[in-house]
């Protein structure tokens, strides 16, 4: 049995995990931007993300190491493989309720819209309202499947940095990955939205530009951990200068 697992509730403050974010990355920014870009494209070059839970495990594991004032380096991304069957679960029970929403939901509009086709082709006069009712219905299960989609990304925010930092199997993480963004959903909304529009800024720029704002959007859900749960294995070193060199 698990045990309990402290975390705080409406805690969350999104403009300070986005500068906090920043202000971890900045010094060693270039190497965090190549493995966000390795991590994602690996992740995303095998079917149903199987690779996806290493690489992001990886990826929190090295903010997590930065935020010790561990040392870092390109190889810690590839670690994530120590985490790979509790991530593949936590992965699988994403995409799983992802597909059961999205693949119906695609049938319906295609169904309805061939049936809707075939009736106009036999309708010797057009009937507007019955295309603006047919258009109103597409539009209201998008509006459902999108607040579907949102509830569910929301919370498996924490799912993968549990496993890391509290090395949690892939369930047990998704479980308190839900309860702790269930209480602090509407900051963790405010937060999605606002490195939402950061992700956009960066597609503006020729795709290319997502690459360069992968270290903030990922590294703000690392410092919202950090918030909602705190880091394991001890306190935050301070901001101390090096000892002096030994005679």
């Amino acid at each position: 049995m698990t045990p309990e697992i402290a975390f705080r509730r409406n805690v969350l403050e999104p403009t300070r995990c986005i500068n906090d974010a920043w202000a971890m990355v900045k010094d060693q920014y270039w190497l965090f931007v190549g493995m966000c870009a390795v991590g994602l494209l690996i992740g995303g070059a095998v079917p149903l993300g199987i690779l996806t839970g290493p690489m992001m495990c990886g990826l929190y594991m090295s903010f997590f190491n930065k935020r010790r004032r561990l040392p870092i380096e390109f190889g810690t991304l590839f670690k994530g493989f120590d985490y790979f069957g509790p991530s593949l679960v936590a992965t699988l029970l994403h995409l799983v309720p992802m597909i059961a929403i999205i693949v119906p939901a695609y049938l319906f509009f295609y169904i309805s819209m061939i049936v809707s086709m075939g009736v106009a082709s036999q309708s010797s006069e057009p009937n507007p309202a019955a295309a603006f009712g047919i258009f109103g219905g597409f539009m209201l299960l998008w509006v459902v499947v999108l607040i579907l989609v949102v509830l569910i990304s929301i919370g498996f925010t924490f799912a993968y940095p549990l496993i890391v930092d509290r090395k949690l199997s892939g369930l047990d993480a998704v479980k308190w990955s839900f309860k702790a963004a269930l209480g602090n959903f509407w900051r963790l909304l405010g937060m999605y939205i606002l490195t939402g529009l950061i992700s956009i800024g960066g597609l503006i720029l020729c795709y290319v530009g997502m690459f360069l704002v992968f270290p903030i959007v990922y590294g703000a859900i690392a410092m919202a951990y950090e918030q909602v749960f705190g880091l394991t294995e001890g306190d935050i070193a301070p901001d101390l200068p090096p000892p002096p060199p030994s005679f």
